[in-house]
């Protein structure tokens, strides 16, 4: 299993020979919304032509669910799944083609060549967010989403969680950095990959307090 961090929360997780791209931002819409918001730095071009197998939206605000990114994805004539959390389902639903659309509420499952994905609950603005469980090549990876602190969602994971992609900014109903500790304490997990900072703030993954956090380079792989 492997991994690349595509900015804000946008991951690309390559399992079992799938490629799985999780909440996609690669445009300027929030800055074309709100011009106090510039993005401080565009992705690299290539971005644009990944077309995973996997399309995870946790929830439907537009640095996730990218109103410029995401049609542009869809357009492929390439069968994508596309799970998407239910507030999400019917703006991906729209884009059409022979894609799979899922509504992924809290507690679905789907299993899809040799990888698993369960939704979760996160604790969020949006009405209905989810973060997803992803289990391939004997790893448990958790991605919360955008998510406050909430005694809750231990009890959906599944124990022995490897790594943990948790937002740490504090802004924007997510955790800050010393409540993310206090969650991947609570949840078990082993360690955590900070992310949701440097795209329109000066903070960095190292604010996270816990000794076991991994920093991860935009752009670059990794294996998990």
């Amino acid at each position: 299993m492997k991994v690349m961090w595509l900015g804000q929360a946008s991951l690309l997780i390559t399992a079992a020979g799938k490629k799985i791209l999780i909440d996609p931002y690669f445009s300027r819409c929030v800055e074309t919304e709100n011009p106090s918001w510039p993005k401080r730095k565009d992705p690299p071009a290539w971005v644009w032509d990944i077309r995973p197998d996997v399309l995870i939206f946790t929830h439907d605000h537009i640095d996730h669910c990218d109103p410029e990114t995401f049609p542009r994805i869809l357009a492929s004539r390439e069968k994508i799944l596309v799970l998407c959390s239910p507030s999400t389902w019917k703006r991906a639903l729209a884009c059409g083609g022979s894609h799979n659309y899922v509504r992924f509420a809290r507690y679905a499952g789907w299993t899809e060549g040799g990888v698993r994905f369960t939704a979760v609950k996160a604790e969020h603005s949006d009405p209905a967010p989810i973060g997803v469980v992803i289990e391939a090549e004997g790893k448990k990876v958790w991605v919360s989403g955008d998510t406050l602190f909430s005694a809750e969602i231990p009890g959906d994971l599944p124990t022995g969680i490897d790594t943990a992609f948790l937002p740490v900014n504090g802004a924007g109903n997510n955790m800050n950095a010393a409540d993310a500790k206090r969650l991947a304490d609570a949840a078990g997990v082993k360690r955590v990959v900070p992310l949701h900072v440097g795209m329109y703030d000066s903070l960095t993954p190292e604010i996270y307090p816990g000794g076991e956090k991994w920093v991860l380079t935009p752009y670059k792989e990794y294996e998990l």
